[in-house]
């Protein structure tokens, strides 16, 4: 197709990524007139917000919190829809065979984060939250990725560390680092965003766009060999991959979810991470 637009989409290089990369290599979006590069960022949220911000991305696949806070605090980008429906598992990590045995055991010590601004660093105040701990003596260590958060464990510099605990499974397994409970996310945890201009000028290629990755996610969460072909690509366990399967849901229909971008901004208010002026007219800001 002569007249293709081509458009940069950013995420983890995670499973809940498949049914991008499948419509990728298949074709699917070249069918609507797109042609979408997939890049890696392997430093998750905070990373993506970044390209978003330079314009090395235009779109980004990534966690319902991080973006919502971004753009209320002036990130120049829409959501354009959630993608995965179900909430996030972050598992609780801490160093191998040391003394922190329990989630209760993690208050006053220093997390390791990817970014400012990534789940990693938002959801250690949802963790101490729920724990009912001081929000203001929550100390951070800026890691990169996961593999900076194992070094930080390994080394001391951090001694917790939350990431989505099906890819750090294999890490817990080889003694890596020691899991010791989770923190769940209280909102659907992935969104499809877009820079502003892009949003303005492709907003019906978009649509369409988000159409055919909520197809190609029906189909992956129905066939059979989904959870063969998704241990064999992301160096999963087949059972762990079957559990988190049966798990997840993605947004096969395309559906609005205002009311958890409400409840997303009512606990980023709540844990002093967005001011009362930012989180006003939140509906307005965030979407197209």
């Amino acid at each position: 197709m002569t007249n293709e637009t081509g458009l940069k989409i950013g995420g983890v290089p995670e499973h809940f990524n498949l049914p991008w990369r499948l419509a990728i290599e298949e074709g699917k979006f070249q069918e609507i007139g797109l042609n979408l590069h997939w890049s890696d960022m392997s430093g998750g949220t905070g990373q993506m917000i970044r390209g978003l911000e330079t314009g090395s991305i235009d779109i980004a696949v990534l966690l319902t919190e991080g973006i919502t806070k971004s753009i209320l605090q002036g990130l120049d980008a829409k959501i354009l829809e959630v993608y995965v429906v179900s909430p996030l598992s972050w598992g609780i990590h801490v160093p191998n065979k040391g003394e922190i045995k329990k989630p209760e055991d993690v208050e006053n010590q220093t997390f390791a984060i990817s970014r400012y601004g990534s789940g990693s660093h938002l959801m250690a105040y949802v963790m101490a939250d729920q724990y009912a701990w001081n929000l203001e003596d929550l100390k951070f260590n800026v890691i990169g990725d996961v593999y900076g958060g194992l070094w930080a464990l390994k080394h001391n510099e951090a001694q917790a560390f939350l990431w989505e605990k099906y890819t750090t499974f294999p890490f817990v397994e080889q003694g890596k680092c020691d899991y010791v409970g989770d923190v769940v996310t209280p909102w659907p945890c992935f969104v499809v965003a877009v820079r502003s201009e892009v949003a303005e000028k492709h907003e019906e290629l978009l649509k369409q766009m988000c159409k055919v990755v909520n197809q190609k996610a029906l189909e992956v969460k129905n066939h059979p060999d989904s959870a063969e072909i998704i241990s064999w690509r992301y160096n999963l366990r087949l059972d762990q991959v079957k559990r988190w399967l049966s798990e997840t849901d993605w947004n096969y229909k395309g559906i609005e979810y205002p009311l958890a971008f409400e409840k997303t901004t009512h606990y980023l208010k709540k844990l002093n991470l967005l001011s009362e002026e930012e989180a006003e007219n939140w509906r307005s800001k965030l979407f197209i």
